[in-house]
């Protein structure tokens, strides 16, 4: 049988011993009818708290966090006016402390014996995190099971990072209540910690054991400063010979360096999120918390090994890719694209989730950034799809990376009318990487050896990018500070 975690546990799990210091002030229930005070000592007595909700300061591995934790033994976890308003007060004085919120829910919703009072509550709730955020302060969540109602729908729904319980009931609508209202049950499963990280709503399951760890690389990326890189950037000059089919050939070899081996071998402390958010997600892209040679940054990448015929990279991508912006730009990290793609997905279901339309948001949002952002064409750069990630305010490019319109099969098609002239229209259009730094697309070239595998490569990109990124923190924090460059 699954465990169920209660507040207290949470805190001894993830605090570090003897951390947390309580900011509770006692509950005040002398308004509230007889029999209604005699369910709240009753739950009191149950739960071994005076609320469903404890707030505080803790550390983790010595870091300071705030802590907003659930206890469903109080009345199911729900809200009324003195929980909602303790969870307000603990995020507005994280906010003016400056401390990240860690908030663990585990509540049915708005407590119906306190009525409308308590549900619009959660407005404050939801104002207090909007503000938190807009301070540039991280806010993660897990949701246990069950997490339903409007704690979902407002601070179990506004993290940067969000993770649920294994086989957690997480859910709008609980399914008692829909059943009661609508005479037959819910959908079986649709509620489900695990469906929601299949749909995008939430970035992963993870057993709450793991949460240590999870809270710990989260705040290594969001909270630790930038180490000095350990990686010394490749040198030399690459061939201006090279031929660009070869190079084209090269870089669809499915050996071929990708953003997984950027992560694997250069990054630490990651965070691997998923979808949208918003209920979509596409695997052809990764999306990432990560520290790239000790260089703390948000990751978005062209996944080129999840891209094929039968599963290309639609619009839903690049909304995850513009996920990834909005992060950076809030919490003030530098954002790392790789770009990785065949091409974008060309079908009905592409033009009408607004393909074109996201590949310009993308333009338009990577362009007027105004965090420190590093493009990296990493191997293949076929048409809008590639273009969408390209706009940072430094370019790298791998020797063999190419960047072009079309495929050169398809740019054949239409200037031949067959595909046989491909290699003719790769080296015509100028996609090489050497061309793209003669005409100021790309800022700099890192070279390729003929030995290179999967690992060095990643490396000597990685290698590049996290100096250009020490180099631009450097500048902005000077320049935040008023000091010269």
């Amino acid at each position: 049988m699954t465990r169920r975690w209660g507040a207290s546990d949470l805190l001894d799990l993830v605090l570090d011993d003897g951390s947390f210091e309580s900011w509770d002030e006692p509950v005040d229930t002398a308004g509230h009818p007889e029999a209604y005070r005699a369910e709240l000592v009753a739950a009191a007595e149950r739960a071994g708290t005076d609320e469903s909700v404890l707030t505080g300061r803790g550390l983790v591995h010595g870091r300071p966090v705030v802590v907003v934790v659930n206890e469903f033994r109080f009345l199911a976890g729900s809200i009324g006016v003195a929980a909602a308003d303790r969870i307000t007060r603990a995020v507005r004085r994280a906010t003016a402390e400056g401390l990240p919120v860690l908030a663990s829910t585990s509540s049915g919703g708005t407590r119906m014996q306190e009525g409308t009072p308590a549900f619009v509550r959660m407005v404050e709730i939801s104002r207090a995190l909007v503000d938190h955020r807009a301070a540039g302060l991280p806010y993660l969540v897990q949701l246990r099971h069950p997490t339903t109602g409007g704690v979902f729908a407002s601070w179990g729904s506004l993290g940067h990072v969000t993770v649920g319980e294994p086989g957690a009931l997480i859910g709008f609508l609980g399914p008692k209540v829909y059943e009661a209202l609508n005479g037959e049950p819910f959908p079986e499963g649709v509620q489900l910690a695990e469906n929601l990280a299949a749909r995008g709503v939430i970035d992963a399951v993870v057993p709450v054991e793991q949460l240590p760890v999870l809270v710990d690389r989260a705040l290594g990326v969001l909270v630790d400063p930038p180490a000095p890189p350990s990686l010394t950037p490749r040198e030399g000059d690459p061939d201006p010979g090279r031929d660009a089919w070869d190079a084209i050939t090269a870089t669809r070899a499915s050996d071929r360096a990708g953003v997984r081996d950027l992560l694997r071998h250069a990054g630490s402390s990651t965070v691997r999120l998923a979808g949208t958010d918003e209920g979509e997600r596409d695997e052809s892209v990764i999306l990432a918390l990560t520290r790239l040679d000790g260089q703390p940054c948000v990751v978005v990448g062209q996944d080129r090994a999840r891209q094929g015929p039968t599963n290309p990279m639609g619009p839903a991508a690049l909304r995850e890719a513009r996920r990834a912006m909005a992060l950076a730009e809030e919490l003030g990290l530098p954002l790392v694209t790789v770009i990785d793609t065949p091409g974008a997905e060309l079908s009905r279901a592409a033009e009408e989730g607004a393909m074109a339309g996201e590949i310009a948001r993308c333009l338009a949002t990577l362009a007027t950034m105004t965090v420190p952002t590093i493009s990296v064409v990493l191997g293949q750069g076929c048409g809008g799809g590639a273009l969408a990630l390209l706009p940072a305010r430094n370019v790298v490019a791998a020797e063999q990376a190419w960047l072009s319109p079309l495929p050169p099969e398809g740019a054949s098609v239409i200037v031949h009318g067959d595909t046989g002239h491909a290699a003719e229209m790769a080296a015509a259009q100028r996609v090489r990487a050497v061309d793209l730094l003669a005409d100021g697309t790309v800022d700099v070239v890192v070279p390729e050896r003929p030995d290179d595998t999967a690992e060095t490569l990643a490396l000597a990109v990685a290698a590049e990018v996290a100096h250009r990124l020490h180099a631009a923190t450097g500048a902005a924090t000077g320049a935040a500070q008023g000091l010269p460059d």
